[in-house]
């Protein structure tokens, strides 16, 4: 069904967040507030896209009682999910937000082992007839190949499927070479493809076979490339909070853009793509987005 945005996380989460006064290194803290919920970076995708007003469905690993915690905190949260049973028990990431400025800081777990077997039955499950789009992101936990994501590109590929991948080093080269659209921040782009300017490495991804590939370049704001020309957006105005889920909400545009559009204007994506990776930054949680902040900012963005 064309627009329905399929977002993958191979190493989902419950992501506790503690909110305290001011951190200190060594003390002893009073936590004012607790957050918990499913996460891991395509669960923030599918927020901040279903917050868009776009149909999701969340598709990952879930395994032990932090599993079973994961699958009800997305069913309470409304976010229709196929999640693969596993014998590991799913991780917990805790981040630990500091009152006087707002600052986040993650401790993240490694992941439960997957098995072969555990990743053939995801595989066998996807649901490629029902989707416009296929987002995946973040981290592999332990046990699966290292080219995870590509495997599942070409799968959709043969689904007649597109795909945004958001991940770096070797995982993103074998994700361009898919023709992928693929996703990164610019130390990840670095780690994939040397030491070069933005823009250039971006363009490199798209010469290995990317369909586009946008990257984003934190106080520099953000670079598109595609085989029609590069571009850079810039971003509206310095932004303080948690920016843990900026790049994610990133991804959550492209992937809703892609879903409609398989050769959309990169240029109107970024002004879309910069506004909501500021306004996930405004909120305490990764995958909220400030809604006016967004609506305000969309058409303020420049693009060269």
């Amino acid at each position: 069904m064309a627009g329905l945005i399929g977002t993958v996380t191979l190493n989902l989460a419950l992501d506790v967040t503690y909110e305290v006064d001011e951190l200190q290194v060594g003390g002893s803290h009073r936590v004012d507030r607790i957050r918990r919920r499913a996460g891991g970076k395509g669960v923030n995708v599918a927020r901040v896209a279903a917050t868009l007003g776009h149909q999701v469905l969340v598709l990952g690993f879930v395994g032990g009682v932090t599993g079973e915690l994961v699958a009800e905190e997305l069913f309470d949260a409304g976010l229709t999910a196929l999640l693969t049973p596993i014998a590991g028990e799913t991780r917990r990431t805790v981040a630990i937000v500091n009152g006087v400025d707002g600052d986040a800081t993650i401790f993240n777990e490694a992941g439960p082992t997957v098995s072969a077997d555990e990743w053939r039955a995801f595989l066998d499950r996807m649901p490629w007839g029902r989707m416009g789009v296929l987002a995946c992101s973040g981290s592999l936990p332990p046990g699966l190949p290292s080219d995870a994501y590509a495997e599942l590109a070409v799968r959709a590929r043969h689904h007649d499927v597109l795909s945004v991948i958001d991940t770096g080093g070797d995982a993103l080269t074998a994700a361009a070479k898919t023709g992928a659209v693929v996703r990164a921040n610019a130390s990840e782009l670095r780690a994939a493809v040397g030491d070069v300017e933005v823009e250039e490495g971006a363009s490199e991804l798209v010469a290995l076979g990317a369909a586009a590939a946008v990257i984003t370049d934190g106080p520099r704001g953000m670079v598109a490339a595609s085989k029609k020309g590069v571009w850079r957006a810039l971003p509206v105005e310095t932004v303080s909070g948690n920016p843990t889920g900026a790049g994610d909400a990133c991804t959550a545009v492209v992937a809703a853009v892609v879903a409609e559009s398989p050769e959309p204007d990169w240029s109107a994506v970024l002004k879309s793509a910069v506004a909501a990776s500021a306004a996930a930054v405004l909120t305490p949680v990764a995958g909220d987005i400030d809604l006016a902040a967004y609506r305000r900012w969309q058409p303020q963005v420049t693009v060269n």
